[in-house]
């Protein structure tokens, strides 16, 4: 097992990335943040603290389960369709997870949105791009690119879940 990022990586890793949303975005008026859960969840929440001290302004901010739009693996036969209780109509939305590999959970987190409304646009926030896409995605902010092998995984710890806050390859 390798540490690819600590701690005050991923730390200054979220603090820029949050200065590019704000920045890209020429300010946060339009943007809503969707956590994928679970980790990207606890991401989004993250940017939403870190936007709120450098703009000063609370981004709306939620999670989504998309195993609803998930066509690759269905572990309950019969998922609900989750409530999202922000407005995405004519937003710039941006979907924060963990880890961005086969791209199959971003198009499902994608379809979930289009579900709910017309976003204005849609930017992907990944912790780690680990590479190996099966679908033409590609994230506008990565906190880190790691070139994997198929045989390894990628394990996100953060504080709010697993005590500690650390990424690594194994």
């Amino acid at each position: 097992m390798k540490e690819i990022l600590d701690a005050s990586s991923i730390k200054r890793s979220l603090y820029r990335i949050s200065h590019e949303i704000i920045e890209r975005n020429k300010g946060v008026e339009n943007v809503v943040l969707i956590g994928i859960k679970t980790r990207g969840e606890t991401l989004a929440y993250r940017f939403q603290a870190l936007i709120k001290q450098i703009e000063n302004v609370d981004v709306p901010t939620t999670a989504m389960d998309i195993s609803y739009w998930r066509d690759d693996d269905r572990k309950n036969k019969n998922p609900q369709l989750p409530n999202l209780d922000v407005d995405v109509k004519d937003k710039v939305v941006v979907l924060v997870d963990d880890v961005l590999f086969r791209g199959r959970t971003v198009r499902a987190a994608m379809d979930g949105v289009m579900h709910y409304g017309r976003a204005k646009q849609i930017q992907l926030v990944i912790l780690v791009d680990r590479g190996h896409k099966e679908l033409p995605i590609r994230a506008d902010f990565v906190g880190k690119n790691v070139p994997t092998s198929l045989k390894e995984e990628v394990k996100v710890f953060l504080k709010e879940n697993d005590g500690k806050d650390s990424v690594v390859i194994q």
